[in-house]
Protein backbone atom coordinates (compact mmCIF):
# COMPACT_ATOMS: atom_id res chain seq x y z
CA UNK A 1 0.00 0.00 0.00
CA UNK A 2 1.20 3.45 -0.91
CA UNK A 3 0.32 6.62 1.11
CA UNK A 4 0.52 10.40 0.36
CA UNK A 5 3.78 12.30 1.54
CA UNK A 6 2.79 14.73 4.61
CA UNK A 7 2.97 17.74 1.74
CA UNK A 8 0.65 16.26 -0.21
CA UNK A 9 -1.52 15.45 2.14
CA UNK A 10 -1.19 19.18 3.64
CA UNK A 11 -1.97 20.67 -0.37
CA UNK A 12 -5.55 18.78 -0.05
CA UNK A 13 -6.57 21.38 2.64
CA UNK A 14 -7.94 19.44 5.14
CA UNK A 15 -9.73 21.23 7.97
CA UNK A 16 -7.24 19.61 10.42
CA UNK A 17 -4.66 16.85 9.39
CA UNK A 18 -2.86 15.41 12.80
CA UNK A 19 0.69 14.20 13.20
CA UNK A 20 1.49 10.91 11.32
CA UNK A 21 -1.68 10.64 9.57
CA UNK A 22 -1.50 7.58 6.74
CA UNK A 23 -3.98 7.92 3.50
CA UNK A 24 -3.76 5.62 1.02
CA UNK A 25 -3.39 7.28 -2.79
CA UNK A 26 -5.90 5.17 -4.11
CA UNK A 27 -8.69 6.41 -1.36
CA UNK A 28 -10.59 8.99 -2.94
CA UNK A 29 -11.41 12.06 -0.36
CA UNK A 30 -13.89 14.82 -1.39
CA UNK A 31 -14.58 17.97 0.55
CA UNK A 32 -10.87 17.99 2.46
CA UNK A 33 -11.87 21.45 4.05
CA UNK A 34 -14.54 19.84 5.69
CA UNK A 35 -12.61 16.53 7.06
CA UNK A 36 -10.92 16.35 10.27
CA UNK A 37 -7.75 13.58 10.78
CA UNK A 38 -6.59 12.98 14.23
CA UNK A 39 -2.88 11.99 15.16
CA UNK A 40 -1.77 8.54 14.05
CA UNK A 41 -4.82 7.37 12.11
CA UNK A 42 -4.90 5.17 8.75
CA UNK A 43 -7.54 5.31 5.95
CA UNK A 44 -6.90 2.59 3.40
CA UNK A 45 -7.08 1.66 0.07
CA UNK A 46 -10.45 2.22 -1.92
CA UNK A 47 -12.23 4.11 0.74
CA UNK A 48 -14.35 6.66 -0.03
CA UNK A 49 -14.88 9.37 2.33
CA UNK A 50 -16.62 12.67 1.75
CA UNK A 51 -18.55 15.54 3.32
CA UNK A 52 -18.26 16.71 7.35
CA UNK A 53 -16.30 14.12 8.61
CA UNK A 54 -13.84 14.19 11.95
CA UNK A 55 -11.78 11.18 12.65
CA UNK A 56 -9.86 11.00 16.14
CA UNK A 57 -6.51 9.36 17.37
CA UNK A 58 -5.36 6.08 16.37
CA UNK A 59 -8.83 5.22 14.11
CA UNK A 60 -8.18 2.76 11.40
CA UNK A 61 -10.61 2.71 8.41
CA UNK A 62 -9.90 -0.55 6.39
CA UNK A 63 -10.36 -0.62 2.48
CA UNK A 64 -12.77 -0.53 0.63
CA UNK A 65 -14.95 1.95 3.68
CA UNK A 66 -17.40 4.36 2.63
CA UNK A 67 -18.07 7.43 4.69
CA UNK A 68 -20.75 9.73 3.87
CA UNK A 69 -20.76 12.53 6.05
CA UNK A 70 -22.92 15.15 4.00
CA UNK A 71 -23.76 18.02 5.87
CA UNK A 72 -24.79 16.29 8.88
CA UNK A 73 -21.68 14.85 9.55
CA UNK A 74 -19.58 11.61 10.93
CA UNK A 75 -17.25 11.77 14.23
CA UNK A 76 -15.55 8.51 14.95
CA UNK A 77 -13.66 8.72 18.17
CA UNK A 78 -10.21 7.85 19.26
CA UNK A 79 -9.30 3.75 18.63
CA UNK A 80 -12.28 3.19 16.53
CA UNK A 81 -12.00 1.07 13.26
CA UNK A 82 -13.65 0.26 10.60
CA UNK A 83 -13.45 -3.27 8.97
CA UNK A 84 -13.66 -4.27 5.14
CA UNK A 85 -16.50 -2.48 3.43
CA UNK A 86 -18.16 -1.01 6.49
CA UNK A 87 -20.87 1.77 5.11
CA UNK A 88 -21.56 4.96 7.19
CA UNK A 89 -24.55 6.50 6.14
CA UNK A 90 -25.80 10.53 7.01
CA UNK A 91 -28.38 10.80 4.72
CA UNK A 92 -31.08 8.30 3.10
CA UNK A 93 -33.78 8.35 0.55
CA UNK A 94 -37.28 7.42 1.48
CA UNK A 95 -38.02 4.04 0.44
CA UNK A 96 -41.65 3.92 1.29
CA UNK A 97 -42.62 5.06 -2.34
CA UNK A 98 -44.35 8.33 -1.35
CA UNK A 99 -41.49 10.48 -2.58
CA UNK A 100 -39.21 9.77 -5.48
CA UNK A 101 -35.63 8.80 -4.93
CA UNK A 102 -32.19 9.34 -6.26
CA UNK A 103 -29.81 12.31 -6.63
CA UNK A 104 -30.27 13.04 -10.35
CA UNK A 105 -34.46 14.14 -8.61
CA UNK A 106 -35.08 17.56 -7.89
CA UNK A 107 -35.44 18.11 -4.02
CA UNK A 108 -38.91 19.28 -4.29
CA UNK A 109 -39.90 15.96 -5.22
CA UNK A 110 -38.03 14.13 -2.50
CA UNK A 111 -38.19 13.10 1.09
CA UNK A 112 -34.44 12.39 2.71
CA UNK A 113 -33.26 11.87 6.58
CA UNK A 114 -30.31 13.61 7.37
CA UNK A 115 -29.06 12.98 10.87
CA UNK A 116 -25.76 12.58 12.00
CA UNK A 117 -23.21 9.39 13.20
CA UNK A 118 -21.36 9.34 16.11
CA UNK A 119 -19.07 6.41 16.80
CA UNK A 120 -17.68 6.57 20.14
CA UNK A 121 -14.18 5.76 21.63
CA UNK A 122 -12.64 1.61 21.10
CA UNK A 123 -15.80 1.17 18.71
CA UNK A 124 -15.05 -2.11 16.14
CA UNK A 125 -17.00 -2.32 13.01
CA UNK A 126 -16.68 -5.89 11.30
CA UNK A 127 -16.49 -6.24 7.59
CA UNK A 128 -19.33 -5.69 5.60
CA UNK A 129 -21.36 -3.48 8.23
CA UNK A 130 -23.79 -0.83 7.94
CA UNK A 131 -24.64 2.02 10.09
CA UNK A 132 -27.49 4.43 9.19
CA UNK A 133 -28.17 7.71 9.67
CA UNK A 134 -28.69 9.08 13.44
CA UNK A 135 -27.09 6.34 14.79
CA UNK A 136 -24.47 6.22 17.84
CA UNK A 137 -22.70 3.60 18.57
CA UNK A 138 -21.75 3.94 22.03
CA UNK A 139 -18.41 3.78 23.71
CA UNK A 140 -16.61 -0.06 23.52
CA UNK A 141 -18.85 -1.59 21.23
CA UNK A 142 -18.40 -4.01 18.78
CA UNK A 143 -20.42 -4.20 15.88
CA UNK A 144 -20.66 -8.33 14.45
CA UNK A 145 -19.80 -8.64 10.74
CA UNK A 146 -22.55 -7.96 8.05
CA UNK A 147 -24.93 -5.66 10.81
CA UNK A 148 -27.11 -3.67 9.74
CA UNK A 149 -27.41 -0.94 12.53
CA UNK A 150 -30.62 0.82 12.70
CA UNK A 151 -30.98 2.05 15.96
CA UNK A 152 -28.02 3.86 18.59
CA UNK A 153 -26.44 1.04 20.59
CA UNK A 154 -25.91 0.82 25.06
CA UNK A 155 -22.24 1.15 25.79
CA UNK A 156 -19.54 -2.12 25.97
CA UNK A 157 -22.32 -4.30 24.23
CA UNK A 158 -21.78 -6.62 21.08
CA UNK A 159 -24.33 -6.28 18.40
CA UNK A 160 -24.83 -8.66 15.45
CA UNK A 161 -27.67 -8.82 12.67
CA UNK A 162 -29.97 -7.31 10.70
CA UNK A 163 -30.87 -5.48 11.94
CA UNK A 164 -28.14 -5.77 14.58
CA UNK A 165 -29.39 -6.90 18.52
CA UNK A 166 -26.97 -6.41 21.47
CA UNK A 167 -25.66 -10.28 22.48
CA UNK A 168 -23.58 -9.45 25.10
CA UNK A 169 -21.31 -7.30 27.23
CA UNK A 170 -18.07 -6.75 25.92
CA UNK A 171 -15.20 -6.72 27.91
CA UNK A 172 -13.62 -3.23 29.11
CA UNK A 173 -10.27 -4.53 29.88
CA UNK A 174 -8.94 -2.78 26.56
CA UNK A 175 -9.06 0.45 29.14
CA UNK A 176 -6.28 -0.59 31.11
CA UNK A 177 -4.31 -1.75 27.91
CA UNK A 178 -5.08 1.82 26.70
CA UNK A 179 -3.41 3.12 29.67
CA UNK A 180 -0.46 0.92 29.58
CA UNK A 181 0.26 2.21 25.55
CA UNK A 182 -0.60 5.77 26.39
CA UNK A 183 1.94 5.96 28.98
CA UNK A 184 4.84 3.81 27.46
CA UNK A 185 4.28 5.84 24.44
CA UNK A 186 4.91 9.17 26.68
CA UNK A 187 7.96 7.49 28.22
CA UNK A 188 9.50 7.06 24.72
CA UNK A 189 8.61 10.25 23.48
CA UNK A 190 10.83 11.77 26.84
Amino acid sequence: MAYYSRSSLEKMGFKFLGENVKISDKASIYDPELIEIGDNSRIDDFCVVSGNIKIGSYVHITPFCLLAGGEKGIVIEDFSALAYRVQVFTQSDDYSGETMTNSTVPQKYKHEFKSKVLLKRHVIVGAGSIIMPGVTVAEGCSIGALSLVLKSTMPWGIYVGSPAKRLKDRKKSLLQLEKKFLSEKLNDSI
